[in-house]
C-alpha cells in the first residue's frame, strides 16, 4: 500500500484513527482530510497508487456516497473502509453494492477494530 487516507469531516475522528494506527505500528504513511473534495482530488491525481481509504458517510461538503460515486465515475476503485456512525442496515447493504468497499465499521473506532482492520488490509 502507498498510503492510508482518512476522510472524515471531524478532525478528532481522524486524530483518533491516526493514533490507533500508530499504536498498531502501521508502517504505511497516513494522510488525513476533513474536506472530502480535497481528498478526492488527491486520490484521483494519484490513481496509480494503491491506497486504503477510510471514509465517513455523513459529511457536509460531499457525502461518502457521492465520494464513492465519483470514484466509480472516474474508473478508480481503491480499497475503501467505511467508518461511520450509521447503524442502518440500508447503509450497510448500499455499501456492499460497491465491490471496492471492503469493510463497514461503526464508530467509535477502538484498538480491537483497528487490529482486525490491519490484519485484513494493512499488512
Amino acid at each position: 500500500m502507498n498510503s492510508i487516507i482518512l476522510v472524515d469531516d471531524q478532525s478528532i475522528t481522524n486524530f483518533i484513527t491516526r493514533k490507533l494506527l500508530e499504536i498498531e505500528d502501521v508502517q504505511i504513511p497516513v494522510k488525513d482530510f476533513t474536506n472530502p473534495v480535497e481528498a478526492l482530488e488527491l486520490i484521483l491525481q494519484q490513481k496509480e497508487q494503491k491506497n486504503i481509504i477510510i471514509l465517513d458517510l455523513n459529511m457536509p461538503e460531499m457525502s461518502g456516497w457521492e465520494f464513492l460515486d465519483k470514484l466509480v465515475e472516474n474508473n478508480h476503485t481503491p480499497t475503501i473502509i467505511i467508518l461511520t456512525s450509521s447503524t442502518s442496515d440500508l447503509d450497510r447493504d448500499k455499501a456492499s453494492q460497491y465491490n471496492f468497499v471492503k469493510d463497514y465499521i461503526i464508530k467509535p473506532l477502538n484498538q480491537n477494530k483497528v487490529s482486525e482492520l490491519c490484519v485484513k488490509h494493512c499488512k
